[in-house]
Parts: C-alpha cells; sequence; structure tokens
C-alpha cells in the first residue's frame, strides 16, 4: 500500500531511507532546514574550494550499492568512489607515523619499525576483532526493538572482551604506547572515548579489512547530490530552507508536520533523520512523551563536539608529510580525552585529524591550489565555553601548530577558510548540546539500548542518523536508513525502482 512519508532531514540517514522507499513507490518528501542537502556531510564552497563539512571516511561501497541497486540503477553513474591505502597516517608528537594500511603484512612492516615484537601480538588482535565482527555485522543493518536480541549476543561479548574499554583492549596485545594509540582510535571516528567506549567497536577495524577506506571524486558532497538527484529520479520531493518546526501527534499517532512558515503537511509516516535528542524535546510537546521526557533526554551521555577549520592555500603542499587522512596524537592523549569528554573547559593540548583531499582528487581546488581540513575534538556545551569568543583564537591556535610542525608558511598561503563549532551543531545542525555525534557509543547507550529506529513511543516515527542504531560513522547512518526503510515496508524491491 503506497504510503505518504515525510522525511526531515537530508543527510545520509534521510536520504538512505527516502531512496529506498521512493524505489518502493511510496510517495516520499524531503524536508531541510538548509539550503543544500547534506546534514554533517554538507559542502561547503568558499573562493573555489569545496570543503567537505563532516565525515570523510567511507567504506563498505556496497552499502551504497544496494540502495541504487533497488532503485534499478548503477551507482557509479551518479558518482564515483577510489580505494585509499593507506587508509590513514597516524603522527605521534615528534611527527614521525605509521602508515595504517589495507593488507596484513604492509601493516606489519609498519609494525616492525616501532616495535617487532608487538607483530604477533596484532595479529592475535586481529583474530578477536574477526570474532567480534562476525558477532555484530548481521545487526548493524538490522533493528534492536527487544531486549531478548540484546541477550542473545551477550555472552560473545563477554567471550570476546566487547565490553572492555578499548584501549584496555588493544593493551593486552600491544605493548607499544604509541602503536597502542594507533590501534585503539577509532572509537573517535564515532564520538567516543577510546579509553571508556567498548571494544565491541573494533568491528569498524574489521569493516575496513573487509572492504577498504575510500573517497568520492568531488568529495562527500558528490556523494550527497548522487542521492539527490537519485531521489528526485524516483519521483520524490526536496524542499530545502524549509525547517520542521513540530511533529503533529493525534491520538498517540504522528500525523504530519508543521514548518516555521506554519505550513502543515499530513503524513502516514514521518522519519526524523534530525537528532534523536533534538527531535524529541523540541519537535515534540512533552505532553505527548512518556519515555523520553525532557529529564531523561537530559540525563543520556552525550559525545564530544567539534571544531572544524576549512582551509585552502595558494600553493600546494606536495612535499608534506602528510597523507588523505591524517591523524596526530601526542602523548598527552590520555589527558586531552579526560578533558574533553569529562571536563568543562578547553584543553590546552592538541590531538588532530586532517584532511588533504587533494592528495586524491585535484578538482575540488582551484589549480595550483591545496584543500584542507583539520578537525579538533572539543567538549559540548555543557562545558563553560565561550564560542563566540574563543573560536577565533582557537583557530589561530591550530594554524599555529600546523605551520610550526607541518605547513611552512601557512598562515600567509591560505587563501580560503571557514570554520565550524560547537554552537554550529546546536543551533544550525540541532544537534543537543551541540554535541557533533549524538549520544555516546557506551554499552549502555548501544544496540537495544540506543534510541530504536521505531519510535517507542509513536508507531509511525521512525529515526535514521548517528543518534539511533547502529550508531555514527557514514556505513552506519546509511544502515539506519536501510532499517527504517524496512520497518515501514519490508516487501522486496525488484531493482527497478517504480517506473
Amino acid at each position: 500500500m503506497k504510503k505518504k512519508i515525510v522525511v526531515i532531514g537530508g543527510g545520509f540517514g534521510g536520504l538512505s531511507a527516502a531512496n529506498r522507499l521512493a524505489a518502493k513507490g511510496h510517495d516520499v518528501t524531503l524536508f531541510d532546514n538548509r539550503d543544500k542537502l547534506g546534514g554533517r556531510g554538507y559542502q561547503y564552497e568558499v573562493n573555489g574550494f569545496k570543503f567537505d563539512g563532516g565525515p570523510t571516511v567511507m567504506t563498505a561501497p556496497y552499502i551504497f550499492d544496494e540502495i541504487f541497486e533497488a532503485a534499478g540503477k548503477n551507482r557509479e553513474d551518479y558518482f564515483k568512489m577510489v580505494p585509499l591505502d593507506p587508509f590513514y597516517r597516524i603522527f605521534d608528537q615528534d611527527g614521525n607515523y605509521f602508515d595504517y594500511m589495507h593488507q596484513l603484512d604492509d601493516i606489519l612492516k609498519q609494525i616492525d619499525k616501532w616495535n617487532p615484537s608487538d607483530k604477533d601480538g596484532y595479529v592475535k588482535f586481529l583474530k578477536n576483532t574477526r570474532g567480534i565482527f562476525e558477532l555484530f555485522h548481521q545487526y548493524t543493518d538490522q533493528p534492536f526493538l527487544n531486549f531478548g536480541k540484546m541477550m542473545k549476543i551477550m555472552p560473545g561479548v563477554i567471550k570476546l572482551g566487547g565490553y572492555r574499554g578499548t584501549f584496555n583492549h588493544v593493551s593486552k596485545y600491544i605493548k607499544h604506547d604509541f602503536l597502542r594509540r594507533v590501534f585503539s582510535f577509532h572509537p573517535l571516528l564515532i564520538g567516543g572515548n577510546p579509553f571508556y567506549t567498548p571494544s565491541l567497536y573494533t568491528l569498524i577495524v574489521q569493516f575496513e579489512k573487509e572492504w577498504g577506506v575510500h573517497y568520492a571524486i568531488g568529495g562527500t558532497g558528490a556523494v550527497v547530490d548522487g542521492f539527490g538527484r537519485l531521489l528526485k529520479d524516483l519521483g520524490g520531493k526536496i524542499y530545502l530552507n524549509q525547517e520542521v518546526e513540530e511533529i503533529l501527534i493525534k491520538d498517540k499517532k504522528v500525523t504530519g508536520v508543521k514548518l516555521k512558515d506554519g505550513s502543515k503537511y499530513g503524513a502516514d509516516v514521518v522519519i526524523s533523520n534530525g537528532d534523536v535528542a533534538n527531535t524529541y524535546k523540541n519537535l515534540i510537546p512533552e505532553i505527548y512523551r512518556k519515555k523520553y521526557s525532557d529529564s531523561k533526554i537530559e540525563r543520556m551521555k552525550y559525545s564530544s563536539s567539534l571544531f572544524v577549520y576549512y582551509f585552502g592555500t595558494k600553493k600546494r603542499y606536495l612535499d608534506s608529510k602528510f597523507s588523505h587522512h591524517n591523524i596526530i596524537i601526542t602523548d598527552k592523549y590520555k589527558k586531552l580525552l579526560r578533558e574533553i569528554f569529562d571536563g568543562k573547559k578547553m584543553s590546552d593540548d592538541l590531538s588532530l585529524y586532517l584532511h588533504m583531499p587533494t592528495v586524491t582528487d585535484a578538482s575540488i581546488a582551484p589549480e595550483g591550489c591545496e584543500s584542507f581540513y583539520v578537525l579538533a575534538l572539543v567538549p559540548n556545551l555543557d562545558a563553560n565555553i565561550d564560542w563566540k569568543v574563543q573560536a577565533k583564537p582557537y583557530r589561530d591556535k591550530i594554524v599555529n601548530y600546523l605551520e610550526e610542525n607541518y605547513l611552512p608558511g601557512l598562515s600567509e598561503n591560505i587563501i580560503a577558510e571557514h570554520y565550524i563549532d560547537p554552537l554550529h551543531f546546536q543551533n544550525t545542525l540541532k544537534s543537543y548540546k551541540g554535541a557533533a555525534f549524538a549520544f555516546r557509543p557506551s554499552l549502555l547507550q548501544s544496540g537495544y539500548f540506543r534510541p530504536h529506529n521505531r519510535s517507542d513511543e509513536f508507531e509511525n516515527l521512525y529515526f535514521v542518523g548517528a543518534g539511533t542504531h547502529p550508531g555514527a560513522g557514514v556505513p552506519a547512518v546509511v544502515s539506519s536508513g536501510k532499517i527504517a526503510a524496512e520497518l515501514i515496508d519490508p516487501s522486496p524491491t525488484n531493482g527497478k525502482g517504480r517506473f
């Protein structure tokens, strides 16, 4: 039966669900409050440079391919992806680096440069991550709506040590301090502290080993654009600069949405790709909510936020040490993370992720120029930081650090720049507390314990994105769209789309 479906937000999760449901013939309308689709994957354009706004690490291309195949289309007709190797270049505080490669032999050669005795431990660690992957992978595109499913996998979690903090878990296998940091950083990609995030999230390691790390030519914006074009090809409607102000409720069911301009749109189903906490707290009056009361939302644990500085230079830096994806992890790593996740003020230290996509794709910058973005984890808005005052000095601190250590003459060569901070996550992306990855990926906020893809409050309200199962990160968010779409309409597609 054809349903009228409204999708709030055009991020990866919303676009994933919208395309799957449009391919099944449903009437899909998507509203986004910005001038372009993308959500956290929004692409900024400044002085001829294209800067990917948020996620840049893409694994498992099959997750994207499935969506286009369900519509009878070929993903490569919409955007192209290329594999990267190394996946990441990881630096210590002295500028020495480890190339995190795809193939085991290449990784072992890198370990050999740092601590040869850790090679056997790494092989054992990989065997453990394979076990975690085999236990959890089947659930990464399936709903977690009942507690019994969670209990079914708990013996495996305990056996594999998946409940331990990732850093401590890695330390069982790896003895060199820097290598422990190298092999435990993955929780940072999903808003978690490696010292506390359960090691069940090392399944990300195996995702990368299985399918590689990829880059979309034209940047993340090319993926977003491809999804948007597919939705239009399938007859879906997209309305930009249209902010949803309220989700309408009657008799414990969602009946549609009201926009900020006062107009109303009826719907049989509403899918929120907005922040889950913000959706419940600010789009649905508390009188209608029982489980997700304002006090419950306040009690939940939230991820860090981000300061992201985008900049383009009038010269190339091809002689720098940087690769495509770079991570700088200093020896004050543990102290820094404690201050970010538990502190109430800005840390004096820096650990950075630096994206240098022009190494792979010169098309996203003017000829002879280089494009960068550098990301720093910072506390969310629970911290006592006035970003209206602190943003510019923090930007300067990052530029000075990079200029002194990696990119000589940087400040005089910058010809395009932009930054976002926790206030952007709160005010533009509507993320509660400015948390960049929604809820922290803790054991008690994962799987069944994470807000469900189908609302517990209203039977025809669904959630996609980082705040619901399976969590943050591009593959997980795209998979959340599949989960929601299958819950709404489990009928198979014929691979021909709606036409």
